[in-house]
């Protein structure tokens, strides 16, 4: 009677726990990068406990706490923005569940596909393995970088101002 007590607990708390994953890349996935960063800093703090550890497998190691991750992801999410919002940069992501053994833990796969206004493409993907404790991440790692397409330019972007625009600023 114990085991079986302890399984349904246990079950309950993976449905939870998937539940809180799920919540949080539809999350993700439904914020407008063309229409501000904000978004998704407010879904950073909702979701991010604040001794948070992310890492990216690369040598420079995990950066550790809310605060310093979070002026990471601004330096990374204005720039988006301010192309997305006036160069018409189109940003597409994309999100898949990777199904995991381990309690409290989560993967996911992710793609974000960056589309200039001449057609060009450049996709971005990789995984991601979270520890989850209390209803927040604890620990994120990110993992299997990989990247199709060669970096977007200037002309794959609209900020340069049209010829009719140029020529209503001149004086008569």
């Amino acid at each position: 009677m114990i085991t079986q007590q302890h399984l349904a607990s246990t079950n309950r708390a993976n449905r939870d726990l998937y539940a809180r994953e799920k919540v949080l890349n539809s999350a993700i996935i439904a914020a407008d990068i063309s229409s501000g960063w904000e978004a998704y800093l407010e879904i950073f703090d909702a979701f991010y406990a604040d001794h948070v550890e992310v890492s990216d497998g690369t040598e420079n190691g995990p950066v550790l706490g809310r605060e310093r991750i979070r002026a990471i992801l601004l330096r990374f999410l204005v720039p988006i923005h301010v192309m997305a919002e006036i160069g018409g940069l189109s940003v597409q992501i994309r999100e898949s569940p990777i199904l995991g053994d381990t309690a409290d833990e989560t993967h996911s796969a992710w793609s974000v596909e960056l589309i200039g206004v001449s057609g060009r493409t450049c996709q971005i993907s990789w995984c991601t393995l979270r520890h989850w404790a209390d209803s927040r991440v604890v620990c994120e790692h990110h993992y299997d970088h990989q990247r199709t397409g060669g970096p977007l330019t200037f002309d794959d972007l609209r900020l340069h101002p049209s010829p009719a625009s140029v020529s209503d600023q001149r004086p008569s």
